[in-house]
């Protein structure tokens, strides 16, 4: 399977294949020709309330990727297409958190890559 994480901010290229959003609010400053995104999917994105809990605190990020990890199970026809792109095409989870390490699309693609 071809994924990769890259940040919004980072622009589109030409290798990005299919660009796939993975928030659930729109990232500041960017415009939605900018993006160049093929789909955003905000169901896939961690819920509202996850998402506040974490506030991208390093310390929480463990325990987020469970939670995380535990309503993406609801998401599994979702999952079950990003994995056939991915087969296919490469897959570009696109996010816009600062923090490289520990944030949700990190998380998503473990979860694509692990599995099947």
């Amino acid at each position: 399977m071809a994924i990769q994480i890259k940040r919004i901010y980072e622009g589109a290229a030409s290798d990005d294949g299919y660009r796939v959003l993975v928030d659930r609010v729109w990232p500041r400053g960017i415009s939605k020709v900018n993006a160049a995104l093929d789909e955003w999917n905000k169901d896939v994105a961690p819920s509202t309330e996850l998402r506040k809990w974490f506030d991208h605190i390093p310390d929480r990020y463990e325990v987020f990727k469970e939670k995380y990890q535990a309503e993406l199970q609801l998401q599994e026809d979702t999952l079950a297409r990003f994995r056939d792109i991915a087969k296919k095409n490469q897959l570009t989870l696109v996010y816009s958190a600062r923090d490289t390490e520990h944030n949700q699309a990190r998380v998503l693609m473990e979860v694509l890559q692990t599995k099947n």
